[in-house]
């Protein structure tokens, strides 16, 4: 097992090598970056408790890199009050604790370890990134969020990384209402009306990044989204057009707009639903007659029609199917006219 140590500590910065002149503790004194990434370093409680009266010389260490190690444990990082960045991605850490003192802390990178919860961070008030990529998560189980750590990051936290952790659910999101970048890739998302509801949640929202999950089968899945974030700027790796994205908007609009009056008009009575309006014979506003209309072959639900009316469709039934003679009255002297004028003609 490698204990971080103080001579691991100068070794561990080019800065300090091309300094001999600088004694230790000036050294430290001056320390902003210190990286002992890839040292197969399991513990560091053991060299933070045991040097503790060094380290708290480094008040101007921001930046700590202790990623890519064996770790298991946060702990003894009270020396650092003033770090900004702290990067224990792909450790074996599995909570997310003592952190408290880290009260400066804006980026935190916590990705491809065993945490199955994200919690401890309620003192965090300046958190703006929190990376939580690729827990190695029991089989069955997904990324859990404790409501407490969510609250105490709604006004500060700005990105957020939860890409590969089996997550189906992100409404306990919608208190981040500061999101400018979601990256929740390879997931399992599939709730197209649940997004809906949680992104109109989040105006600041630039980039997202939602491939691999159920959800982006769905139809016009991209269209939708669009839609709801008006600022946003990519989409899945892939840039939104300004230009299409105000068409969507003006479209979506106009279609709500027309949904709105219909309704209006359904609730005042101006129009009928067909599926609920069930009057047995003709409409009482109706002032049409439907035997005039069909003829002989009345509307289901109509009454039988009188003989007058079926006389009068049978004369114009006929005269519409077939020429027929028609008898027409003359005069007396019309018909001598007609005699006279056949002699003449020899008939």
């Amino acid at each position: 097992m490698v204990r971080l140590t103080m001579d691991l500590i100068a070794k561990s910065s080019n800065h300090f090598k091309n300094k001999r002149s600088y004694s230790l503790p000036t050294y430290l004194k001056k320390l902003t970056h210190l990286n002992f990434s890839n040292r197969n370093i399991e513990d560091i409680g053991y060299l933070f408790c045991l040097l503790q009266d060094d380290l708290s010389t480094c008040r101007n260490l921001t930046v700590l890199y202790l990623y890519d190690n064996q770790i298991s444990q946060i702990c003894n990082l009270g020396f650092a009050s003033n770090l900004t960045h702290l990067y224990m991605q792909n450790n074996n850490i599995t909570h997310i604790d003592n952190l408290s003192s880290l009260q400066k802390l804006s980026k935190l990178y916590l990705g491809g370890n065993s945490i199955t919860v994200v919690e401890g961070l309620e003192e965090l008030g300046e958190l703006k990134e929190l990376h939580m990529e690729g827990q190695r998560l029991p089989s069955g189980e997904k990324l859990l969020f404790d409501p407490r750590t969510l609250l105490s990051l709604a006004e500060s936290l700005g990105v957020l990384n939860i890409n590969k952790n089996n997550i189906d659910d992100v409404r306990d999101l919608a208190i981040l209402k500061k999101l400018t970048h979601f990256f929740a890739a390879d997931n399992q998302l599939q709730d197209m009306q649940d997004l809906e509801l949680v992104f109109s949640q989040w105006p600041q929202l630039h980039r997202m990044d939602l491939s691999g999950n159920p959800v982006c089968h769905k139809p016009k899945y991209r269209d939708r989204l669009i839609t709801v974030c008006k600022c946003l700027n990519e989409l899945d790796g892939k840039e939104i057009n300004e230009l299409s994205r105000q068409f969507l908007i003006n479209w979506k609009a106009s279609k709500d707009a027309k949904k709105k009056l219909k309704d209006e008009r359904i609730m005042t009575g101006q129009i009928t639903d067909p599926f609920t309006d069930f009057h047995m014979g003709p409409h009482p506003s109706s002032k049409y007659n439907y035997a005039n209309v069909l003829g002989k072959r009345n509307p289901p639900g109509c009454g039988r029609p009188s003989r007058k009316v079926r006389s009068e469709h049978s004369q114009l039934d006929s005269a519409a199917m077939r020429p027929r003679t028609v008898k027409i009255p003359v005069s007396a002297g019309l018909l001598s006219d007609v005699a006279d004028n056949a002699k003449v003609c020899g008939l």
